[in-house]
């Protein structure tokens, strides 16, 4: 891999005031969002970045949907290796699994449709191992190009077209062409895939914040990364421009009005003129600046549209308030005193509460678990699920707490195996490794929110997501009941555990 670090400066060079990114991270921390990652590139240099403890900048994160433009990347440079066209049609690439009389509709269906996501369809299938021949099998109910439907499988499909055409997968498929000329670490990223081996391109990828910005920095650049064209002029144009109405998006999501200003090539427009944004949901955003040579690449868990929506408004009173100027006068104390809180940036620490008469009661009781649906990894398996119709882990059959001063182990038994997890309840998590695929890091901490109620909360720090179990101890049993903030989570039912 080749990679040239970024030039990181002050604000002001780039004329930026300090304070003014100062501002911007306090509305961030204002309510509206839990902040993850941040990083602000002006004429083609760092000038801010920072993450909230414990986010870091090696951290990879669940990009959801931003994963679309990674793949619909791979498209584009297959055409602009000349493997393929935007009118390709997808019938023909696919010979295998369509349908043996395709509909009219269908038979015009080609690449770029796909791309601007004017599949014509109103439903899109779930994941399955024949879930190309479903796609090509849903009714094509209006003419390619005509409507705007969010077809994510469609964005999957995108890495089946490279696949069909190369062999190869996105993530093979990238990596040369991509990841290595551009600065990704490929061995970082992990991916969700299909039943079939595909990776999810609609929405399964972990990144982390800069690899994102690198991925749009290339557009912002006219598809050329040092001097080295990877795709071509007329594809960045056609990708980060309108390519279809999106308007339609108002009846389904209707607080986002960012998402009715229009799509390009897997990724949207933009309320300020010219600009354009990778996007996925709960607010991983990457936003281009023309006019004002910009990137802004965020991480975070904004969760629902109308909060997403808010940090995108958050972003454009941010941008408007910029000055006209290339550089502004050097403020020491001003860009000293950003750069010093944005290397302290941190999400609230674990409750403080490890105090119970209960702890004594239980400690070293072993609880039986009749159900088959209580998981430690409730939050990634769900979504691993939901994105790639993975089968979900048996459930957890029996287990132990133990409470020390220390901390806290929750001994298990799960499909057979005996595991262990440790919990801070001092204050502060304590690291594990949990669930298997494209999540494992899952920092754990616990508090006494009742008498009788101890609370587990699991920081899954490669996701937007935290879970928590709450346990409500009795005489001869325990319940759990699950709270959560995940996109895409099935939320377990209550639990009952016997000792």
């Amino acid at each position: 891999m080749k990679r040239n670090e970024f030039e990181r400066v002050t604000p002001e060079s780039v004329g930026i005031p300090s304070e003014l990114i100062e501002r911007l991270i306090d509305s961030l921390e204002s309510g509206f969002t839990e902040p993850h990652g941040l990083m602000i590139m002006r004429h083609g240099k760092i000038c801010a970045e920072g993450w909230w403890a414990p986010y870091a900048p090696g951290i990879r994160h669940g990009l959801q949907s931003h994963t679309k433009t990674y793949a619909a990347t791979a498209v584009g440079i297959a055409i602009t290796e000349g493997l393929l066209t935007l009118g390709d049609r997808i019938i023909d690439i696919f010979k295998e699994e369509a349908p043996e009389n395709p509909s009219e509709n269908l038979q015009k269906l080609t690449v770029k449709d796909v791309l601007c996501m004017g599949c014509g369809m109103d439903t899109m299938p779930r994941p399955s191992k024949d879930w190309i021949k479903e796609f090509l099998a849903t009714p094509v109910n209006h003419v390619p190009g005509t409507t705007y439907m969010y077809n994510s499988t469609g964005s999957t499909l995108l890495g089946a077209i490279v696949r069909k055409l190369t062999g190869l997968g996105l993530h093979d498929y990238l990596k040369p062409r991509l990841f290595d000329k551009i600065g990704i670490d490929a061995g970082n990223l992990r991916w969700i895939y299909m039943p079939d081996g595909m990776e999810v391109g609609g929405g399964g990828l972990y990144a982390t914040t800069e690899d994102n910005l690198r991925l749009m920095k290339l557009y912002a650049d006219g598809g050329v990364w040092e001097g080295e064209r990877i795709l071509s002029e007329e594809y960045v144009r056609k990708a980060t421009t309108l390519q279809n109405a999106s308007a339609t998006e108002a009846a389904n999501n209707p607080d986002a009005k960012d998402n009715f200003l229009g799509y390009g090539f897997q990724i949207w427009m933009c309320t300020p003129e010219g600009v354009y944004r990778a996007d996925g949901a709960m607010g991983q955003f990457t936003i281009v600046v023309p006019d004002k040579d910009m990137i802004i690449s965020i991480t975070e868990n904004a969760s629902g549209a109308h909060w997403a929506q808010t940090t995108l408004d958050t972003m454009w009173e941010f941008l408007s308030d910029i000055p006209e100027v290339a550089t502004l006068p050097e403020k020491e104390s001003a860009s000293a005193k950003l750069a010093h809180r944005m290397k302290m940036l941190s999400l609230a620490a674990p409750r403080f509460a490890p105090y119970s008469d209960y702890c004594e009661k239980i400690n070293g009781v072993e609880y039986q678990v009749s159900e088959d649906s209580f998981r430690l990894d409730n939050s990634v398996a769900s979504i691993a699920f939901f994105m790639g119709g993975t089968i979900l882990p048996k459930g957890i059959e029996k287990f132990i707490f133990y409470f020390e001063k220390e901390g806290c182990t929750f001994d298990y038994v799960q499909d057979g195996k005996n595991k262990s997890v440790s919990i801070g309840i001092d204050g502060s998590y304590r690291y594990n490794t949990l669930g298997k695929g494209a999540v494992s890091m899952a920092l754990l901490s616990g508090a006494w929110i009742e008498n009788n109620v101890f609370q587990l909360v699991i920081r899954w720090v490669e996701t937007c997501n935290q879970q928590k179990l709450n346990f409500t101890f009795h005489d001869e049993k325990v319940t759990i009941e699950e709270e959560g903030n995940a996109l895409f989570m099935m939320r377990m039912p209550q639990i009952t555990a016997m000792k």
